[in-house]
């Protein structure tokens, strides 16, 4: 592939600068293969022009000619004397420099070749009125601003070259335009001649289609010799290091010869021989150290997974033996409470508050060693769970009750909105998802506003959602709020209740998740599969690693 690569780079950046200059170099030569044909043809008019100018002089030296009448030649009416009949009774007319050369244009424009006219600005012959060129020309000839004028002119689908030169008065001249005021040295008017340009056209076109075609075929030409020596010289020496690289990484054998070629890639073929010998003595030594690091660090991780399980296993134990003795201050406590509350007097009265203060406390602390009993039990991976298909919709109803007065306490209603889902789960932890996800809610709702858990089924799962109108979660709090301990804002919590809901969920081999905008409230979903395997058809244990 870096053969194939580095070639296209290569042929197709040299492509582009060579095609760049061909194509500067060609349209200069072309541009200027135009100019010199356009100027041929303008020389090429002026000889016509110098010619007729020629003949006019011999025609006007000679004061005209006489040439026999032919039926068609019409008497020139500007002439004295214009007819002649010799002895014989044969007619000539007499012809003077205008006339010729309007006969001879007649002439040429037969034959296709050319024509010329012959104009002024002061005429005498209304057919020899000049055109908007002719025109143009002859102001700037009175002007003395240019001696002669040429364009390229498009007449229908046809192109012509046309060359204007002034006609200057002459002695001769003066026979017949000494009335109009003419002196010697003036301008009379002009000779513009029309020479055809097609073919001169096409054969430029041609040249450029040759220019063009060679140009190309000189840059093809041109680009595979460059191919076939860049491949030779650059290309195979560069796949042959590849190849010895490609050896080196997947064996990590530094043997390869080293490339002859007398070149800058000879001493990058030495360069990379010596920095191979050099990386797999490193790597031997590296990989010594790394199996010594190793064996170290496995010995180092075996003694902190002891500790850690001997740390859970004693928190765990110190747990369990702390609630059974505050489940009994809890019970003895209530007993109190309620002997009291029977004797309705004032000093009871004050007894009943303190030991309402104590009972609350109690069970903050009861609550607070059941989560870490909970906690501890995802974390040895001892969390059983009892499966059974049940109505989720029943259980909730059920724990929405239990919550009623917490509720209307603060003003806050909660409304259930549920479909009959059964699902084969642990009826207990369920409930205690959505204790835990209620008391959220509850300490975050403000009052006067209502707390919606919504149950339905979606493609095989069970979805719930608890969604409240609290004072939502930043985005920088969302994926911290399930990790154990993390209690940001909430003044009695333990950080673990939502820790202990995903350990439960992912034991149901569900997900748990949260959705949340700041003054917008919260909304906290799970969705558990309706069907699981059981172990023996009775139960699972799942263990919850974190």
């Amino acid at each position: 592939m870096i053969r194939l690569n580095l070639s296209l780079k290569y042929i197709f950046s040299t492509m582009v600068v060579l095609l760049a200059v061909m194509g500067i170099t060609l349209g200069i030569i072309a541009k200027r293969h135009e100019e010199l044909v356009i100027e041929q043809t303008r020389i090429q008019a002026k000889a016509l022009f110098q010619q007729i100018v020629i003949t006019r002089r011999w025609v006007a030296d000679h004061g005209g000619v006489f040439v026999e009448k032919l039926p068609w030649v019409e008497q020139n009416p500007y002439l004295k004397k214009p007819l002649l009949v010799d002895r014989e009774g044969k007619r000539y007319v007499k012809e003077n420099p205008a006339m010729v050369t309007k006969q001879l244009s007649k002439y040429a424009q037969k034959d296709k070749l050319y024509s010329f006219h012959i104009t002024s600005l002061k005429l005498m012959n209304p057919e020899n009125a000049p055109d908007d060129f002719e025109k143009t020309a002859l102001h700037e000839f009175d002007g003395k601003k240019t001696g002669e004028a040429s364009k390229i002119e498009k007449v229908g689908s046809s192109d012509f070259f046309r060359y204007i030169a002034p006609l200057y008065v002459e002695q001769a001249c003066l026979e017949c335009h000494l009335n109009q005021g003419y002196k010697v040295g003036d301008v009379r008017g002009a000779i513009s001649i029309t020479v055809p340009m097609d073919y001169a056209l096409s054969i430029i076109a041609a040249d450029r289609r040759y220019m063009l075609m060679g140009g190309l075929a000189a840059v093809t030409l041109l680009m595979i010799v460059l191919f076939l020596i860049t491949r030779k010289m650059v290309i195979r020496p560069i796949n042959s290091i590849r190849t010895h690289m490609l050896d080196f990484s997947r064996r990590g054998n530094p043997a390869m010869p080293v490339l002859e070629t007398g070149d800058e890639l000879e001493d990058l073929s030495r360069s990379f021989l010596d920095m191979a010998k050099s990386i797999d003595s490193y790597h031997g030594c590296l990989q010594e150290k790394i199996r010594s690091a190793t064996s170290e660090l496995i010995g180092k991780n075996e003694e902190l997974l002891k500790l850690n399980r001997s740390k859970s296993d004693f928190i765990a134990k110190i747990s369990h033996e702390l609630r059974t003795p505050l489940t009994s201050i809890k019970g003895a406590m209530d007993y109190l409470s309620a002997r009291m509350s029977m004797q309705g007097n004032g000093d009871s009265n004050d007894a009943v508050a303190f030991f309402d203060v104590i009972k609350k406390n109690a069970e903050r602390l009861i609550r607070l060693v059941n989560n870490i009993l909970d906690f501890e039990r995802i974390e040895l991976g001892e969390f059983d769970m009892h499966l059974r298909e049940i109505h989720l919709r029943d259980i909730f109803h059920e724990v929405i009750i239990g919550f009623r007065s917490e509720a209307e306490q603060k003003q806050v209603s909660i409304r259930l909105e549920a479909e009959d889902v059964i699902v084969s789960a642990d009826e207990d932890r369920m409930k205690q998802v959505l204790i835990n996800l209620l008391s959220n809610a509850l300490n975050f709702s403000p009052a006067a506003s209502e707390i919606v858990v919504s149950l339905r089924e979606d493609d095989g799962y069970a979805a719930v959602a608890v969604t409240d109108a609290g004072r939502g979660i930043a985005e920088d709090e969302k994926d911290l709020i399930f990790n154990q301990y993390y209690s940001k804002g909430v003044k009695n919590g333990t950080g673990l209740g939502l820790a202990i809901c995903r350990g439960i969920i992912d034991a149901h081999d569900g997900e748990i998740g949260v959705t949340s905008s700041v003054s917008r409230g919260s909304s906290f979903y799970f969705r558990i599969p309706k069907e699981r395997k059981a172990v023996h058809g009775q139960e699972k244990e799942a263990a919850c690693s974190r």
